[in-house]
């Protein structure tokens, strides 16, 4: 039998060898036309790592790599070493941290180093001489404490620097016993943690136990080759803190044989996706479209759908409102057509007089029972896809046979309170969000699940999480904005998935823009749609 290979003691100078490699490494796992960079989840990351070994690349290679790449984060930061707490478990990301000590070391820095190793031979080859290598240097001022039978817990102080490398993405089950207590005086203790692949106790699979309280609260997560898919939860938001993709020259799986289900939706995805109009373009190069909106004392909805359909290029805009709405509109969105609906002030009919290019419904028109019967009727006879917002969703929530009429490939926008309504209470995000997977799939449509991460999901089970927008956004009237750009994309000729993903990434960076004008606390929903047309300005500049 082949005796395994121990990684040997490695010098500052190898290190830095390893380091000038790893910081040129380019993120790209984007392959053959992709929209998005994929996210993989632990089983397919598996996979990924042993791709990597059949070409020779060892995982002492990896371990290194990993290593340079978390200390220049913590050297590029910190040039003056700070108080050093490492925490390390048995696995990969154990010997990760402990190898990210020993460079830490090298620099200047005098690392505690608390060692998960229960009954005293839990720890990978690698990790044993990781942890050699850092006992040798205890006269030195390095501390090493072994927990093999009890756990002493340390004295950590706000001004510490602690690295988590206790427990990875593969965990099965919570962080328990005298464990769970250390992870709560972690996070009791005020210090700056950064967090190996992942927050310790918060496993990498959707379909995993997500959060509880013994799951590491990481001020910066140092992900390996990409985020997990529960990174992008909100009630994850607050264990990942700001999270950083480290590339370690992993290969790609083959496309037929990834799978991939999760994807982040980047800048220079929007670039590419936007299209450049021609010289010789006119209106109805642009579409047609309509949207459904209003009744008494809602027509400020209408008035910011239409400004958002309006500020994101649409050829062609109709409102159809009742007839309260005439003045309204033709004061506040002369550039939109008005039809006027067969009441005063409710929708009581939803008839389209034209063909038109897209058709959205929803935002302000209530819950009125000849509302949802006119949505019905308007259901019944519709084929073509149509957007459905707010109290379209609502209307189907009260009837909810209207879900079965829905045509294939039609657009839902649901907040979480509207999802519920829809598909029944939820717990927590992350049942949330499978259940909106399954019910994309089964109904057929796109599911654009609105949240800190907005999520578009596909009919065929895709889900495109979004990084742009703010707290700043939680106002009335921001969602109705969004159906309005939604409306313009398709009414333009773009690809259903690509328009809501397009839509969903402008109207947040729109809100962050405004946010830097008005503050948190003063955005409202009209700044936001007249930010949309600033920002494709400034992605249009990068075709």
């Amino acid at each position: 039998m082949k005796e395994p290979h121990i990684y040997s003691p490695f010098s500052i100078s190898n290190l830095t060898h390893n380091l000038k490699i790893s910081i040129n490494f380019v993120i790209d796992n984007k392959k053959n036309g992709d929209t998005a960079m994929k996210i993989y989840n632990t089983r397919q990351m598996a996979e990924i790592y042993q791709k990597t070994f059949d070409t020779g690349v060892t995982q002492e290679d990896l371990l290194v790599r990993v290593a340079d790449n978390v200390s220049f984060e913590i050297i590029d930061k910190w040039k003056h070493p700070k108080p050093l707490i490492v925490f390390a478990g048995p696995g990969r990301k154990g010997a990760e941290a402990l190898a990210t000590a020993i460079i830490l070391y090298d620099r200047g820095f005098k690392p505690e180093v608390y060692i998960v190793n229960r009954g005293g031979d839990q720890l990978c080859p690698e990790g044993v001489a990781f942890r050699d290598e850092l006992k040798s240097h205890e006269d030195d001022g390095v501390k090493v404490i072994e927990y093999i039978k009890n756990i002493i817990l340390p004295s950590i102080k706000k001004n510490h620097l602690i690295i988590d490398g206790l427990f990875g993405p593969e965990l099965n089950g919570p962080i328990q016993g005298g464990l769970k207590d250390l992870v709560h005086i972690i996070n009791n203790s005020g210090a700056t943690i950064i967090s190996i692949e992942n927050p310790s106790g918060l496993p990498g699979d959707i379909d995993g136990t997500i959060i509880n309280s013994a799951t590491i609260k990481a001020s910066l997560t140092l992900a390996v080759h990409g985020a997990f898919p529960t990174f992008f939860l909100d009630e994850t938001a607050e264990v990942v803190g700001e999270v950083k993709v480290m590339d370690i020259g992993l290969l790609e799986l083959d496309n037929e044989d990834d799978n991939a289900k999760f994807y982040y939706v980047e800048p220079e995805d929007i670039s590419k996706s936007l299209i450049r109009r021609k010289n010789t373009a006119s209106k109805a190069d642009f579409g047609s479209g309509i949207i459904v909106t209003g009744q008494y004392g809602m027509m400020g909805a209408s008035v910011l759908a239409a400004k958002g359909a309006l500020r994101s290029g649409i050829g062609k805009l109709t409102i159809q409102s009742p007839r309260c709405g005439f003045n309204i509109l033709q004061i506040s969105a002369p550039e939109a057509l008005f039809a006027p609906s067969r009441d005063d002030i409710i929708i009581n009919d939803i008839s389209l007089r034209t063909d038109y290019d897209a058709v959205a419904i929803g935002p302000g028109i209530g819950t009125n029972d000849r509302t949802i019967e006119a949505l019905e009727a308007f259901l019944n006879k519709r084929q073509a896809p149509v957007i459905l917002d707010a109290d379209a969703l609502n209307c189907i929530a009260r009837r909810p046979r209207l879900l079965n009429f829905i045509p294939n490939h039609s657009i839902l926008t649901p907040h979480k309170a509207e999802f519920d309504r829809l598909f029944g209470e939820q717990n927590s995000d992350r049942n949330r969000l499978l259940k909106a997977i399954e019910a994309a799939v089964k109904t057929r449509t796109i599911i654009v699940l609105k949240g800190h991460h907005t999520a578009v999901i596909t009919y065929d089970g895709k889900v495109f999480f979004n990084p742009t927008g703010t707290p700043a956004m939680a106002t009335a009237g921001s969602g109705d904005v969004l159906t309005g750009i939604i409306t313009s994309f398709i009414a333009q000729g773009y690809n259903p998935i690509k328009a809501c993903i397009l839509a969903v990434f402008i109207h947040g960076a729109a809100g962050q823009m405004a946010e830097e004008t008005y503050g948190s606390y003063g955005v409202n929903a009209s700044d936001i749609a007249e930010n949309t047309a600033k920002v494709i300005k400034n992605y249009l500049r990068n075709l």
